[in-house]
């Protein structure tokens, strides 16, 4: 009799203490659940066992990384039904430890083992990120992290980014279909340029430039001459070639180069947009130091960050399991008001901040209906197991800036000299 679906909803609701809101489906065919509801798809036993030996988080990431899991529905309502199941239910060890005090926990355990099968820990899939722990975030550590998120093929970026190769949110007029990503991705390079008073003839700085788009942006529309750099050899291949296309090559040099190791300043501006997530707390000030440092007295800062929100103990802020595993290993969140505070004692007049959480929500459900346009090319490019780490970082990033779990900041600050005159006008938002 095919049952494993029922006998597996009934054990995790044991264990959960909580009714399942998704469907189940089962290996052998049965299901159970809500009739309508999005349905998760358990296709064989090795699911479970990646579950039982990394509960929570890591273990679902597992298992939908390698294909053992999948989603028969819409991606955004399943997770959204689950996310209260997933990011705001504790699987730490003191959580784990409560719960298996608990005579019921641990019955649903034992009868998850027997559904499981032979109790061996299956291995990592292969896009884990294995590293050591130790040495966050020196320059070796920084390059080996970067290296395993975007030297993955810039064929696959351009598919998922599309023809304007912007990692980072856009800025939407209209959402869409009234506006477009292209378009997005344009307004928000012009207005990081706008909030910087880029003029020709001046030297920007553009840290963490990607594929070159901003470094482009700058010098084709506003005549600057620009340094950009990055730790992705391929990355920097890429918008090499971008540059030599568009004849720039006389104004914007890309360099492979840790933003630790620019000396060639004075700058007139620095853009770091969607770079600083990857510094890390212990090193932060030292960034914004740095980038003082490279800044003529006048010039202007503009970092474009993510950032969480804060928590009563910040000395328990962790990774994401899944995001440190898969996407950004060693990326750290920092709530906004901590980068502010870091930027002031670097030496920074902070000028103005603006939120842009939506857009980044509209941003990336557009990189997500790229990729399901074409995922049998995103799978033969990338490997079917990077592809599905992309799908589901991406929804479930979507979902995070929508319920205001995460957000994105625009931070303009000046490095203002001594006279205290820091040329911005006396109404900001109309940066010139």
């Amino acid at each position: 009799m095919a049952d494993a679906a029922p006998r597996l909803k009934g054990l995790v609701e044991q264990l959960l203490g909580v009714p399942l809101p998704v469907r189940i489906r089962a290996w052998d065919g049965s299901q159970a659940g809500p009739p309508g509801a999005p349905t998760l798809v358990v296709r064989n036993r090795r699911a479970l066992r990646h579950l039982l030996w990394k509960p929570g988080e890591l273990g679902l990431a597992r298992a939908w990384v390698a294909g053992d899991l999948a989603v028969d529905g819409d991606l955004y309502t399943t997770l959204d039904l689950l996310s209260g199941l997933i990011w705001e239910r504790g699987d730490d060890a003191r959580t784990l430890a409560q719960s298996l005090r608990d005579p019921d926990f641990r019955s649903a355990v034992r009868g998850l083992l027997v559904l499981a099968g032979p109790p061996l820990p299956p291995s990592p899939p292969p896009e884990e990120a294995r590293r050591p722990r130790r040495g966050l975030h020196t320059k070796r550590s920084d390059r080996r992290a970067i290296s395993h998120h975007y030297d993955v093929g810039n064929d696959f970026y351009e598919l998922v980014l599309g023809p304007s190769m912007v990692y980072s949110c856009a800025y939407w007029s209209a959402p869409p279909p009234q506006g477009t990503l292209e378009g997005a991705q344009h307004d928000k390079l012009e207005l990081v340029s706008r909030k910087l008073a880029l003029k020709p003839g001046q030297r920007l700085l553009d840290v963490g430039c990607g594929w070159g788009s901003m470094a482009l942006h700058a010098a084709r529309d506003h005549g600057v001459d620009v340094v950009g750099i990055t730790l992705s050899q391929e990355q920097a291949a890429y918008a090499r070639k971008r540059v030599a296309e568009e004849g720039l090559t006389d104004r914007v040099e890309i360099r492979v180069q840790d933003y630790r190791d620019v000396t060639d300043g004075p700058y007139d501006a620095v853009s770091s947009i969607g770079m600083a997530e990857h510094v890390g707390s212990e090193r932060y000030l030292e960034y914004t130091t740095a980038l003082h440092r490279l800044l003529e007295p006048g010039g202007r800062l503009l970092n474009h960050q993510i950032g969480r929100r804060p928590q009563r103990d910040e000395s328990t802020y962790h990774l994401d399991p899944f995001i440190d595993a898969y996407v950004f290993p060693d990326g750290e969140l920092a709530p906004l008001g901590t980068t502010v505070s870091l930027l002031e004692r670097s030496g920074f007049e902070v000028r103005d901040v603006e939120s842009l959480r939506e857009h980044y929500a509209l941003t990336l459900r557009r990189w997500v209906a790229n990729l399901e346009a074409d995922r049998d090319r995103a799978a033969r490019l990338a490997g079917p197991g990077r592809a599905r780490v992309w799908l589901l970082y991406m929804a479930a990033s979507a979902l995070a800036f929508e319920r205001n779990r995460i957000g994105v900041n625009q931070v303009l600050a000046v490095k203002t000299p001594r006279s205290g005159a820091c040329g911005l006008p006396l109404r900001t938002r109309t940066w010139n």
